[in-house]
């Protein structure tokens, strides 16, 4: 089966009792130009090693193999993992394993080899997963995934936006990440309603700011915007106590601050004034 359509979808899940599950935000692709133009941008090739997380039925997985790259398709469903194999097999270089992105051991799984992850990505789990494969996964380089376009604004987002969030900062500090392009609703089926974005991620060779604690910066990162309405004087003092004022002056931020208007640099300042 070179490409899935929509009626193709539906009668494997028909074909099979299956019922795209809510639980686990199945909106699966299809639409062949859609998956196609995905792997373009991904500019995947017959070099490449794909990860790709919640490939559902295979439309994106038969693309992505297509371009001859070798793609390993991981699957949380298991309902789905005998109707993916069946529809990818003789397709090119796959390999379907069944697991969840985020306690799957991506780290020994992919050795030492240099792989990227091109996915559509659940809705309900995308941020979580993605983090999980810029913090742990250091094989990763080069991530393209399909979002909500709410989470994929948060992704990319830059200081003093609506979005800009802890995500961003995390994200700003292990990859460049932008929008490369919007998805319709019409090519999922069923139909979300929700639109999607594209977003690249290329991790940095080092991180953006040097720290000699990463954990402190976020520590602190997500009290400032566990209460993003406060002041930064209020909402860090549980963790910095009396002495807030005094980290916040050393480190140059105006205590009247609220978080979304901090930059990384601004963030690592803190943390090593924190730390010290």
């Amino acid at each position: 089966m070179p490409v899935l359509s929509p009626t193709d979808v539906r009668a494997l899940l028909a074909d099979n009792g299956l019922h795209p599950s809510r639980a686990l935000g199945q909106n699966f692709l299809a639409d062949a130009n859609t998956a196609q133009r995905i792997a373009r941008l991904a500019e995947v090739g017959s070099t490449d090693r794909v990860v790709e997380i919640g490939p559902g039925l295979g439309s994106l997985t038969l693309a992505l193999a297509a371009t001859g790259a070798h793609v390993l398709a991981v699957e949380l469903d298991r309902h789905l993992i005998p109707v993916l194999g069946a529809v990818v097999t003789g397709a090119g270089d796959i390999t379907v394993e069944q697991g969840d992105a985020l306690d799957y051991d991506f780290a020994a799984r992919l050795g030492g080899d240099s792989w990227c992850c091109v996915s559509n990505l659940p809705y309900n789990v995308a941020t979580p997963v993605v983090l999980r494969l810029l913090e742990d996964v250091p094989q990763i380089g080069r991530l393209v995934v399909m979002v909500q376009r709410e989470v994929g604004e948060r992704l990319v987002a830059a200081p003093g936006s609506r979005t800009y969030g802890a995500p961003s900062v995390k994200v700003a500090y292990h990859a460049e990440a932008r929008l490369i392009g919007a998805v319709p609703a019409s090519v999922f089926v069923p139909r979300p309603k929700v639109e999607s974005v594209l977003v690249r991620l290329d991790r940095r060779h080092t991180p953006a700011v040097e720290l000699s604690s990463p954990e402190t910066m976020f520590g602190l990162v997500r009290a400032g915007f566990g209460q993003r309405r406060k002041m930064l004087r209020r909402s860090l003092r549980p963790i910095l106590g009396d002495r807030v004022d005094g980290v916040l002056a050393a480190a140059g931020v105006d205590p009247r601050a609220r978080a979304e208007s901090l930059d990384l640099a601004a963030w690592a300042a803190l943390s090593r004034e924190a730390g010290s």
